[in-house]
């Protein structure tokens, strides 16, 4: 009595070759072939973790964080001290030597290119991942908090006072002009202050990148 069967491999050796062959119906092919695009996807999508990395950061008013970071992170966190030290953020300021409306000048662009960075991450991501979200509020509450309070308080101020007495560079060097900023000491004690904070920020960001 015939019975029923289906070959799925079908495997041959020749003697007098000395070869194998192996046939495989359609079927073992499409179960491969699904179980491979599985496993690509899944290795494509996984999250790399990190260790568990402990933070605390004054600008902002952040304080002590903890962070187990996923490689999205990683890259976000890099691009971001990238900006602070390539700027005159994370940088010492310098009164004698810097000049104050270029270092709002770059406080400026910093200010923007970290906020397109977070505008740039996936809500999605943000909204399934705690290290993600908590990088999110540290990354725009030393914008918003850190940043911003000082670039509103002194910013058009200190600008429009050196545009109004801009016509003293014929003597005066930019350094020698904004020391006579009326107001040029509570200005600059802030400014370093804040600085002080952002180069401390990009430790930080530095040792959750290092892991």
């Amino acid at each position: 009595m015939a019975s029923d069967s289906l070959v799925l491999l079908k495997l041959t050796f020749s003697i007098d070759t000395l070869s194998f062959s192996l046939d495989a119906s359609l079927a073992v092919v499409a179960v491969v072939a699904i179980v491979s695009g599985i496993f690509w996807w899944l290795n494509h999508h996984k999250l790399r973790r990190f260790k568990l990395v402990k933070v605390d950061i004054a600008l902002g008013k952040i304080g002590k964080a903890e962070l187990r970071p996923n490689i999205e992170d990683i890259q976000v966190a890099h691009k971001i001290w990238t900006e602070l030290v390539t700027r005159k953020a994370a940088i010492p300021i310098d009164p004698d030597h810097d000049v104050i409306v270029e270092v709002y000048d770059s406080w400026y662009a910093l200010f923007t290119k970290v906020r397109e960075l977070v505008s740039s991450i996936p809500a999605e991501l943000i909204k399934e991942e705690k290290s993600t979200k908590e990088l999110v509020r540290i990354a725009t509450s030393t914008l918003n908090n850190g940043l911003r309070p000082h670039l509103t308080r002194w910013q058009a101020r200190f600008r429009g006072w050196y545009e109004a007495n801009s016509d003293r560079l014929k003597e005066l060097t930019p350094q020698e002009l904004q020391k006579q900023y009326p107001e040029y000491l509570e200005l600059i004690t802030d400014m370093k202050q804040i600085n002080q904070q952002m180069i401390i920020y990009a430790e930080e960001l530095k040792r959750l990148i290092d892991g």
